[in-house]
Order: C-alpha cells, then structure tokens, then sequence
C-alpha cells in the first residue's frame, strides 16, 4: 500500500514547492486581475479590476479575435505584510461576438477598466407591441 501513495506524495510536495515558489515572488509577480464582459446590444464592453494601476502604464493591443490589456501597480514602499498584489499584468481576451476591427474604447473610472467594442452584428430586441404602436390605416 506504500508504494500506491508514492506517486499521490510526489504530486504534493510539487504543489507546495509550487506554492513556495508562487509566495517568494511576491509584490514583484504577475499578477491576474479580475474580467468580466456585457454585452450591451450594439456594443460589447470588457470590465477589468485594475485598482490602483495608472492609466499611463496601460496598453491595449487588438489582434484579430483577441485583445490584450497589459500594465503595472507599483508595489507599496516599506510595505511589511499584505496579500494584494503588485507588479506587472498581462491578460489576453477573445472576443464573446465578433466586433468590428479597432473599435474599441478605454475608460478608467474608480479602478476599472472598462473597454467598449463596436459588434460586428448588433443584438436587435425587437418587441410585438412596438410594432403595433402604429396601426396601419
């Protein structure tokens, strides 16, 4: 029965070296912030959680049926204990609906991110009782 734990040991101690090497990176590792997408009819817009990244260390790269967001929150001076990440970020995205090629806008308000792309083939809600708003004569 010793010999069947082996391989289940092995395994464990790879996931806390993992995880050793994971909490050594510190305030200096990558880091993934949270997304979310909408869709807004014509329009759909990605929500990223980047609370206290500046705008001016965004970059925003589309490519084909993806987009990037890459940037940077600098890591708090004389910090002595934390959790909250810091350092660099990169996160790639591929489009829930096909959008039209560069149409997308940036706005940074109270720490997210929120990126509007322009759909290639707008969602049209059309209901009965607006057809009937206007009886034919």
């Amino acid at each position: 029965m010793v010999g069947m734990n082996e391989p289940v040991l092995a395994r464990l101690q790879q996931l806390m070296t993992l995880r050793e090497e994971v909490e050594t990176l510190g305030s200096g590792g990558p880091w993934i912030p949270a997304a979310d997408w909408t869709d807004e009819d014509t329009h759909l817009i990605l929500h990223l959680d980047i609370p206290g990244v500046s705008a001016d260390s965004l970059e925003l790269l589309e490519e084909g049926s993806t987009v990037t967001v890459s940037g940077e929150r600098p890591a708090l001076a004389r910090l002595i204990g934390g959790d909250r990440p810091a350092g660099a970020f990169r996160r790639s995205f591929t489009f829930p609906q096909d959008v039209l090629p560069q149409t997308g806008e940036a706005q940074l308000r109270h720490g997210i991110l929120s990126v509007r792309f322009q759909k290639r083939h707008p969602t049209i809600d059309v209901h009965a009782e607006d057809l009937d708003a206007h009886p034919a004569e």
